[in-house]
């Protein structure tokens, strides 16, 4: 109850605050091609209920008709606002509207395609059990998840391999740990930190990681010091090597 109260307080004071930086990249984004500047698609929420996310659009008109769900530094489909946006996290800022409407928090794991969660393993489909969120600790160590995809001739699959593991492990401690209010506002406060001062924000996420027990693997990963080596997913025993088909079971 108190995340819920907490969320549709924010939300509220959230667009408020922020209206000024939506109304100006609103028409930044439509006077670049005049097609909407928002971008609304069918995510998978808590115990699988579909609903429409919306953000802003940072990529061409009709980008989601490639099939390709991941995006690296070099996708061609992103426009320049949209790099600039997609940097400062302000695309974003829509999902306020989602907050509110009860069907994201400001911390959960993120929201995925049904595309992608019909590839989660028993052990990731407990991902679905809460409120997808607009940042979570994986949102802090994937910050560069465009970068590692960059240069990749199939982005889906290098995701698969080197950031889905941490970021679904990272998802799951959160769920394990729900329900405190200081964790989210530790959370949210590292996202902000994140934006000037990566590093910092990255130590912060490992001590986190540490403290409710998710293991010495988990929190290295978290300071993002060493290379990121392929992994299977939780709960599945092998390295994802062809994304499509594969079972997941």
């Amino acid at each position: 109850m108190m995340k819920r109260l907490f969320d549709l307080a924010g939300a509220s004071i959230g667009l408020i605050v922020t209206s000024p930086i939506l109304v100006v990249v609103s028409a930044t984004i439509w006077l670049q091609d005049f097609s909407s500047p928002l971008y609304v698609a069918t995510r998978v929420g808590r115990n699988e209920r579909p609903f429409r996310m919306v953000k802003f659009r940072s990529m061409i008109v009709r980008a989601d008709k490639s099939g390709v769900d991941s995006t690296a530094a070099d996708d061609s489909r992103l426009t320049s606002v949209g790099r600039f946006i997609r940097r400062f996290k302000i695309d974003e800022l829509p999902q306020l509207w989602n907050v509110l409407a009860g069907e994201m928090s400001f911390v959960g794991p993120r929201p995925n395609v049904e595309r992608e969660t019909a590839l989660y393993t028993a052990v990731e489909r407990k991902l679905l059990s809460v409120r997808p969120g607009i940042t979570d600790l994986a949102s802090i160590v994937f910050s560069d998840e465009a970068e590692v995809l960059r240069g990749s001739s199939d982005p889906d699959l290098r995701y698969h391999q080197l950031i889905r593991p941490g970021k679904s492990g990272l998802g799951l401690l959160y769920v394990r740990n729900i329900g405190s209010l200081t964790l989210d506002l530790r959370i949210i406060g590292l996202t902000a930190l994140s934006i000037v001062d990566r590093q910092r924000s990255l130590r912060g996420v490992s001590r986190i990681v540490s403290r409710l027990d998710g293991g010495e693997a988990l929190a290295r990963l978290a300071l993002r010091s060493d290379p990121l080596v392929a992994a299977p997913p939780p709960g599945a025993s092998e390295i994802v090597r062809n994304r499509w088909p594969w079972n997941p079971a």
